[in-house]
């Protein structure tokens, strides 16, 4: 499966025309502790880069953009009681939604996990 990410420290891994999304570990190093995940409702569409949900930690609230375009499917109901499964594991368990992707060429405003290790190299 591949994996796709954005500037904003999101991730999807494709699996056919569903991905699963969720955030990388130096977006939840920046937050610190996650004490809350707020989910999209199953069926909500949503555009490349709009809100599709928000996490909540120790130190700040964070808006999650959808990497593509697509319909919720589901969503990790383990984090509604541990959310802080997020910080043990931002890019397996800790995922937080699953979408229908509407449109697989929006894949190229993404970068891959190549890219987006030399995009963090000039963050740091």
């Amino acid at each position: 499966m591949d994996c796709y990410f954005t500037k904003d420290h999101e991730w999807i891994q494709i699996d056919g025309r569903s991905g699963i999304i969720g955030i990388t570990s130096y977006a939840v190093e920046q937050l610190g502790d996650i004490t809350f995940v707020e989910f999209p409702r199953p069926g909500r569409e949503a555009k490349q880069a709009e809100v599709l949900c928000a996490i909540e930690s120790v130190k700040a609230a964070s808006d999650i953009y959808a990497p593509l375009s697509g319909r919720v499917v589901a969503v990790n109901e383990l984090l509604e009681r541990e959310p802080e499964i997020v910080n043990r594991s931002p890019e397996e368990e800790g995922w937080l939604v699953r979408l229908e992707i509407a449109d697989p060429g929006e894949l190229k405003g993404l970068m891959n996990r190549e890219q987006y290790q030399e995009y963090l190299g000039k963050l740091l």
